[in-house]
């Protein structure tokens, strides 16, 4: 599995509107500030978030982007998947793969499945709202003064 900076830039987004949930949309710019995020760039993942159904957009005055359901029905995993694709570390983990006669007998392959598993073990049970709870917490403890 590897994170592009798409990838990176998209849990980003999720992360901040999750964080923002119940209230009012947040603009693009807003976004692109929290994050360091290129305008363009991020024009372009709030387009494929929105596809993937986990943002929405509203027009207006008032307007912006807000997630399209609850922090904690979103999983990591399913971002993760969305943006950047399969997360098992080489192709023939997956269980339609054809491309290889010596599957059954590779030494390796059964390596990859227990890291692709473990992994998905990992980023599927993280929601957005832990996250945002994670978020918190680790804010508080940072802004402890004597």
């Amino acid at each position: 599995m590897r994170i592009t900076y798409k990838g990176d830039y998209a849990l980003k987004t999720i992360l901040d509107l999750a964080s923002h949930y119940g209230r009012s949309p947040v603009t693009i710019h807003v976004l692109a500030k929290h994050a360091d995020i290129p305008i363009k760039f991020l024009e372009q993942i709030l387009l494929d978030l929105k596809r993937g159904g986990f943002v929405e957009s509203r027009r207006g005055k008032i307007g912006g982007y807000l997630l399209a359901k609850a922090p904690s029905a979103i999983k990591l995993g399913d971002v993760i998947r969305f943006i950047d694709g399969p997360i098992e570390p080489v192709l023939c983990v997956g269980r339609s793969y054809k491309g290889c006669n010596d599957i059954n007998k590779c030494a390796f392959r059964g390596i990859w499945s227990k890291v692709a598993e473990s992994t998905s073990k990992i980023i599927d049970n993280i929601t957005f709202e832990d996250l945002v709870k994670k978020n918190k917490s680790f804010n508080l403890a940072s802004n402890y003064q004597i």
